[in-house]
């Protein structure tokens, strides 16, 4: 495929293409383990509890790149000790070329979050498991269901005189 010219100038390759989203880069931004009550935690016969928390977070970091956060942090309860915390901080750098507002918010809200979840559940794994504990799979996640209630939540936050309807893309986890 040859580039387009015009008046002998070569056209740029982003332009001449149209829309296109690219992965940049992806990168672990943090990562902390830690077992507060080890060793005597490992000789305690109780149901562990675990709770998940999951977030998101989007940073312009020029007109068409964006670094995007999916941060996961899982705690596990050996009755009222905490057994282990693990919190995982994945990134990626997206490039989002020629798209519209609309379409960029909904990329980061599902795509990137999509492409960086495998590496966070690998992470989790792998930490939980050479902390000394059975491993832990995260389940799937679906972005695009996260994605659709953050819309809801904006909508009736404009419908209720808030600014969020506008507001730069921010993530939905």
């Amino acid at each position: 495929m040859s580039d387009e010219t015009t008046n002998g100038a070569v056209a740029p390759a982003a332009e001449a293409a149209g829309p296109a989203f690219s992965v940049e880069k992806i990168y672990v931004k943090d990562v902390s383990f830690e077992v507060p009550g080890a060793p005597a935690i490992f000789s305690e016969n109780v149901q562990p509890e675990l709770q998940l928390n999951l977030n998101q977070r989007v940073q312009r970091l020029n007109e068409n790149v964006f670094e995007v956060v999916l941060g996961v942090t899982l705690t596990c309860k050996a009755g009222d000790k905490t057994a282990y915390v693990a919190e995982v901080q994945q990134a990626g750098i997206f490039g989002l070329v020629g798209l519209e507002a609309q379409a960029v918010d909904v990329l980061l809200g599902t795509q990137c979050p999509n492409i960086l979840f495998p590496y966070v559940r690998q992470l989790v794994s792998d930490l939980v498991q050479a902390g000394g504990f059975p491993p832990f799979f995260l389940q799937p996640i679906n972005f695009d269901a996260l994605y659709a209630e953050t819309v809801r939540q904006r909508q009736a936050q404009a419908d209720n005189g808030g600014e969020l309807a506008n507001s730069e893309p921010a993530g939905n986890a």
